[in-house]
């Protein structure tokens, strides 16, 4: 019987799919990873990235110190569907992941289980938002079969959603309320994971995933008083105070070196905050929607520099999978993510293969993916096609020429349309055949 057959267009509830990896690097030469995700914060809401309204010494040090990306995407421009792309380097669509609040499949492949098996600790902190649930962030039961715990983390202390001040969140299924910023309490709870992983001499994999700067906006009061006021920019101060505090304990253990620190965001900017004068804001294609701030330290072997390559969420989990080594069994295909290894290198001048991009506003009807339905968008490494609903024209623009998506070259430019077009449809066509559950059964093979 087809995997549609059992579940169609949903997630197969409590069906844990077990992944085994083996690497080819020394356990003493594989680097400890922690991968940081911001909640709404847009491409303009740093201020390395020319941001007035509050300071951010401690991420414009990071960005000096690491590689400090100019074009990187979220792969979806709203939250849950990015987080599935991070875990498992596919678009998020392949797995049923179209917006907020929609699950994460237990068939994916997903990173954390990867590592586990590969000897890795692994613990998530923060906002989960892979089970299903929609709302203002909760506790996760430890019987809710889609809980972090069912994915491959040994430790986590997590919520559905978003949180700010004071959550109540969840330790390996058991609710705790915990009193202060959240952004300091998720940091301060991976840290006691971080020292207990490196006090039994075992390499770490943990994600920190803030629930700011994501409405309501509530900040510790110093923090809105040092935003000149602001609650949107007192949280953004509260998360470069925990990234502040989280690199300050790396060098303090003697960690630094050695470990990789991923940081970035879910999508672009909201109103409330800054996409750097991008067209769009979260919930778009355009680039103010999915172009975010994006640094990787790792003092032990990235000299700092700034690069123009063009990177998305989807190439976290393929790029250390090939950075440590890993074989990994029963990999679910395709992925769309590349590994950005040799990037890190200084060998990738421009990204090999383009990204594409497909948003649904709204839920996904039972009849499954539609080609015609929602946004799309095609991106290379210069030109972007785009298309907003069923009955709006491709248009097509010049990212280097024009990042702010102001000229339509559409009609200038029909022969890279037609190709760009041609491309986008065959990804589609791959993406709808993922979702209908066929890469299921051909890894089962």
């Amino acid at each position: 019987m087809s995997w549609m057959k059992n579940w169609p267009g949903a997630v197969a509830l409590g069906l844990c799919c077990c992944w085994f990896a083996s690497s080819s690097l020394p356990a003493a030469e594989r680097p400890n990873i922690i991968l940081c995700m911001t909640d709404d914060q847009g491409w303009g809401d740093v201020s390395y990235n020319g941001l007035a309204e509050a300071k951010t010494p401690n991420l414009d040090d990071m960005a000096a110190s690491g590689l400090m990306f100019t074009r990187f995407y979220a792969a979806a421009p709203v939250c849950s569907p990015t987080r599935a792309s991070v875990l498992t380097g596919r678009h998020p669509n392949r797995g049923g992941t179209f917006l907020y609040g929609y699950p994460l499949r237990h068939e994916e492949t997903c990173l954390a289980a990867v590592l586990k098996s590969a000897g890795y600790a692994t613990g998530h902190f923060g906002k989960w938002h892979l089970n299903g649930v929609s709302g203002p962030g909760k506790p996760i039961s430890g019987d809710d079969p889609l809980n972090p715990g069912t994915f491959g983390f040994d430790q986590w202390v997590s919520v559905s959603n978003f949180y700010d001040l004071d959550p109540l969140m969840s330790r390996n299924g058991v609710s705790e309320q915990f009193q202060g910023d959240g952004s300091d309490i998720a940091v301060a709870e991976a840290l006691k994971f971080i020292r207990s992983s490196a006090e039994q001499k075992q390499p770490f994999f943990a994600v920190i995933w803030f629930g700011s700067p994501h409405n309501p906006h509530r900040a510790l009061a110093a923090d809105v008083k040092a935003a000149g006021g602001s609650q949107y920019y007192g949280e953004i101060i509260g998360v470069d105070r925990a990234m502040g505090h989280l690199r300050t304990e790396l060098r303090e253990q003697q960690l630094a070196d050695n470990t990789i620190v991923w940081f970035c965001s879910d999508n672009g900017g909201t109103k409330a905050g800054s996409v750097g004068g991008l067209r769009g804001n979260k919930g778009s294609v355009w680039e103010g929607g999915v172009r975010v701030p994006c640094i990787i330290e790792w003092p032990a072997k990235l000299k700092p520099r700034t690069t123009d390559v063009v990177g998305v969420t989807s190439d976290i989990y393929p790029t250390l999978v090939e950075l440590l080594g890993l074989k990994v069994e029963q990999q679910v295909q395709p992925l769309d993510g590349i590994s950005l290894v040799p990037l890190l290198e200084g060998k990738l001048p421009q990204r090999p293969r383009p990204i594409g991009f497909w948003h649904h506003p709204k839920a996904v009807k039972s009849d499954g993916l539609k080609r015609e339905d929602g946004q799309v968008a095609w991106t290379d490494n210069r030109y972007k096609l785009v298309k907003i609903g069923r009955q709006q024209p491709y248009e097509l623009y010049d990212l280097i020429a024009d990042r702010n998506e102001t000229h339509d070259l559409a009609a200038e430019h029909p022969e890279v349309v037609a190709k760009m077009k041609a491309e986008l449809d065959a990804w589609q066509a791959s993406v709808i055949k993922s979702y209908a559950g066929e890469d299921y059964e051909r890894s089962a093979k």
